[in-house]
């Protein structure tokens, strides 16, 4: 190799996030970038031509990632390691192990690993503080009251057909034991309409556990949710997963389109058979769980894409609940703006709160691609700069809503204002009945024609 790309290939090792490990055939280090000596609280020169297993106590050839893949000569993908290092502390590593080859002959073994030792330490302890709250919660006569309440459907803001509709639907779900697949974008609900369900079924007394599949790595998120046997894997504990805590209530598995198809598979299994087995666990535990899944991918489409297994999407779409966006329901946006503002009111103990007209028209006129969570945090903001009159003013708003904002033209004349009330009434029954022509007509008094003139004159889709 050309010294000055040599040089550059090192230059780039020694800079990079990750860990980089690389043994000769002996298993004695050639090469140990800063990143993996600051993971494992060693110093270059310690570690230098040394055997990995006499610079880690707590390995051996058989936990060695290293090791295997000396003896193996077979790649190893993302597994996770805990062990003990230099300085005696704990870590956990996601390590990718594959031997090296020159001109076909083996020549030595490179590892490359991210620190994950933050990340593994706070979703145990999420775990074990959600087994806590729901232990304390049943070990006493009456729940705690706690900051974060249990969400009902009484609790979803909005008198739009589309959402009735659809809280209708999630009634139904409530009275069965089937799984659910809730898809909504962003901001729009999902977890409060799950929670709904689970607080008007008959497991509303069982634990209600979430878990966002996109928050963790695969490795990782396998434990979680399915447990861990003492010796699975480098440093595993018996650790109950989230499906074992779950146990007689619901599983909130959110943005399922972001776990991998392995994990899939294995939930695929779970739902099928009603048991789980741990992760290195050789039983199966019976187990009675409710799925609740989320995705903000339209879940066909994901399918289509081989993000979403088509077998777990038919066995999660037993009920399918597809939520509106805000801009499909602009007429609940004057009710959430109000509720907010309520809401607000009395977390700041503000008097009264109110919005100008030019901020009302604002509100109803933007597409909010955030949904209700963007118009609650838009509202929040805004009230940390209210004018002196505890009005929220245009200059309250951020900027990038204001600079989107384009005030439509004043109806003056009679002809005007009864075109703007037409435009209006015809957009508000066209979101409310999820853009169903036929039915938007027949509420209207009109020919399905005669709508679909009106659509393309006022420029509605």
């Amino acid at each position: 190799m050309n010294e000055v790309i040599r040089k550059n290939f090192i230059n780039i090792l020694n800079s990079i996030d990750e860990g980089i490990h690389i043994v000769d055939t002996n298993g004695e280090t050639i090469f140990y970038n800063p990143t993996m000596a600051q993971m494992e609280g060693m110093e270059g020169y310690q570690v230098m031509y040394k055997d990995v297993l006499a610079m880690f106590p707590s390995l051996t050839p058989e936990t060695s990632t290293i090791h295997k893949v000396l003896k193996t000569k077979k790649a190893i993908y993302d597994n996770v390691q805990s062990y003990t290092n230099y300085k005696g502390r704990r870590i956990t590593t996601i390590n990718t192990t594959v031997p090296l080859y020159s001109d076909n002959e083996f020549v030595g073994v490179l590892e490359i690993s991210k620190n994950v030792t933050r990340l593994q330490d706070l979703a145990e302890k999420i775990v074990d503080l959600q087994q806590q709250l729901y232990t304390t919660k049943t070990s006493k006569k009456e729940s705690i009251k706690t900051k974060n309440k249990n969400f009902t459907f009484e609790d979803i803001v909005g008198e739009s057909e589309r959402l009735i509709r659809t809280i209708e639907f999630g009634k139904r779900a409530a009275l069965t034991d089937s799984s659910v697949l809730i898809y909504g974008e962003t901001g729009t609900g999902k977890e409060l309409f799950a929670q709904s369900i689970h607080y008007g079924s008959k497991r509303a007394k069982k634990p209600f556990i979430a878990q966002n599949c996109a928050a963790l790595p695969g490795s990782l998120l396998e434990g979680i949710i399915f447990g861990t046997v003492k010796g699975s894997f480098t440093g595993a504990v018996d650790r109950p997963g989230l499906l074992q805590q779950a146990d007689g209530g619901t599983l909130l598995l959110d943005e399922i389109n972001s776990m991998g198809f392995d994990l899939q598979a294995k939930l695929l299994r779970v739902l099928q058979d009603g048991k789980v087995r741990p992760l290195g666990g050789l039983k199966e535990i019976p187990v009675n769980v409710r799925i609740i899944a989320t995705t903000n991918s339209e879940p066909v489409i994901s399918v289509k894409d081989n993000i979403l297994r088509q077998d777990l999407y038919y066995r999660l779409a037993v009920v399918n609940i597809e939520l509106p966006p805000l801009r499909d329901r602009r007429g609940d946006i004057p009710l959430l703006t109000k509720h907010f503002l309520n809401k607000y009111k009395q977390e700041f103990n503000i008097s009264n709160i109110g919005i100008t007209k030019d901020v009302h028209e604002l509100f109803l006129s933007y597409n909010w691609p955030g949904n209700v969570r963007e118009l609650q945090h838009v509202i929040e903001g805004a009230i940390n700069f209210l004018s002196d009159e505890n009005y929220i003013v245009m200059e309250s708003l951020p900027r990038y809503l204001r600079e989107n904002f384009q005030k439509q033209p004043k109806a003056t004349t009679l002809p005007e204002l009864v075109e703007q009330l037409e435009v209006n009434t015809i957009k508000e029954k066209y979101y409310d009945f999820n853009k169903n022509i036929t039915k938007t007509a027949e509420v209207l008094g009109i020919s399905r024609q005669n709508l679909q003139y009106k659509l393309k004159k006022y420029n509605i889709n």
